[in-house]
């Protein structure tokens, strides 16, 4: 037997194995309900690679739950919070944490705008210097004055300088000197004294603080940036007037705003413990809430829980996510210290043991690839490939038997 010969024989013996056997050409009839159906097929493919490609890129992400065994950690507190009604210069911002750190009067990370009555931003407007109308001195007699009197106010500043001022009996190693109205207040508050007699203290005279404080009492103000505290329970409020201890209990000095209440209406426009990551819901975004009765004590209760987000680039984002509850009530305001609480806007805050680790996965090429060819075959054979031979059948026989009658 030749070899050609037995190579036909081997080709067709393998022919026995093909599973879609073919029809001639002659046999085969293309009709419009055929092709109707092929071009739906296409769409419904087509539509599910595109859902198949989008989720392959989009990725997903799974959630694990641990024991947080992290210590001696910073958490980074970011705020902005607006006060309709309450000036700037009554308000103050203070930290404390069950480890005994406190941190009175923050103002670094800490910045405060002047608003008006409608909530807009005031504007400081800077002191310019005017000259008399028809002056027409020459410039060079100008300029000799001017660098005389420039030259006495630096003598006078200087000699204002080397002064030092009285702290009227609250005097401390830290704190010898009280040049201004503002030293006066802080020298009082470091010795747990209430500030109540501005108008008795020459530096305030001068700077005219009690008219600054009158005039000032109908803006808002708004306080935003950061606070760096320890990772361990505690707390950080907003309320008027300075902070001191006295008898190891923590006090606002009410009195030298000579006022029986304070609108304490405030929003929370943003707060959050850490880094912001992907998906992120910071359930006191937005709230709002109202002084009906004056002088309310407004108070949230947060339970905040480490998260480490890990992104499908390999960035890690160590953060931390949060629930809340609220509650208010109103406070009676008797001198410096208050019977029953002191009105403000407290947030006490507790760190849970569990950690969070969220990380962004993506499913294997293969994994998409085997999705692709499922989706295609299951269409064409599965699914939508006896739907063809059908219709098309019979729509050829209905259209055979109309040419018989």
């Amino acid at each position: 037997m030749s070899l050609p010969m037995q190579s036909e024989g081997f080709m067709s013996r393998l022919r026995q194995f093909d599973a879609y056997p073919k029809t001639l050409e002659d046999f085969r009839v293309k009709t419009f309900g055929g092709a109707a159906v092929t071009l739906v097929s296409g769409a419904i493919m087509l539509l599910l690679f595109v859902s198949e490609l989008a989720y392959y890129l989009q990725g997903d992400v799974t959630q694990e739950l641990f024991v947080d065994t992290s210590r001696g950690q910073k958490i980074r507190i970011n705020l902005n919070v607006q006060f309709p009604h309450l000036p700037c210069s009554y308000l103050s911002i203070d930290a404390m944490d069950v480890s005994g750190e406190h941190q009175l009067d923050v103002d670094h990370h800490i910045l405060k705008k002047r608003l008006d009555k409608d909530g807009n931003p005031l504007k400081e407007i800077p002191a310019e210097r005017h000259t008399a109308l028809g002056d027409d001195k020459p410039k060079e007699f100008l300029d000799a004055v001017m660098g005389k009197q420039g030259e006495k106010k630096e003598e006078e500043a200087a000699t204002e300088q080397e002064k030092c001022g009285s702290c009227y009996g609250a005097e401390t190693e830290q704190l010898k000197c009280c040049n201004n109205c503002e030293d006066v207040r802080e020298a009082y508050r470091r010795k747990g004294w209430a500030f109540n007699n501005a108008i008795e203290i020459s530096q305030c005279l001068k700077e005219g603080w009690s008219d600054k404080m009158k005039s000032q009492q109908n803006e808002g103000c708004q306080v935003y940036g950061y606070l760096e505290v320890n990772k361990v329970a505690g707390n950080f409020h907003f309320a008027p007037g300075k902070s001191f201890q006295q008898h190891h209990v923590h006090v606002h000095d009410l009195q030298p705003f000579g006022m029986k209440s304070f609108n304490l209406t405030h929003t929370v426009n943003r707060l959050s413990f850490g880094q912001d990551y992907p998906g992120i819901e910071n359930p006191l975004d937005g709230v709002s809430q109202v002084d009906t009765a004056g002088s309310m004590m407004f108070q949230y209760f947060v339970k905040v829980v480490p998260t480490v987000y890990k992104k499908l680039s390999g960035k890690v984002i160590n953060t931390n996510q949060y629930s809340a509850t609220k509650h208010q009530r109103a406070i009676r305001i008797s001198g410096p210290v208050t019977e029953q609480g002191l009105p403000g806007v407290f947030v006490l805050y507790d760190l849970s043991p569990m950690l969070v680790q969220i990380t962004e996965t993506r499913r294997s090429f293969m994994h998409f690839l085997t999705g692709v060819c499922a989706i295609i075959g299951g269409v064409f054979t599965g699914e939508l490939g006896h739907i063809p031979c059908s219709c098309t059948s019979f729509l050829y026989a209905s259209h055979s038997v109309q040419w018989l009658v």
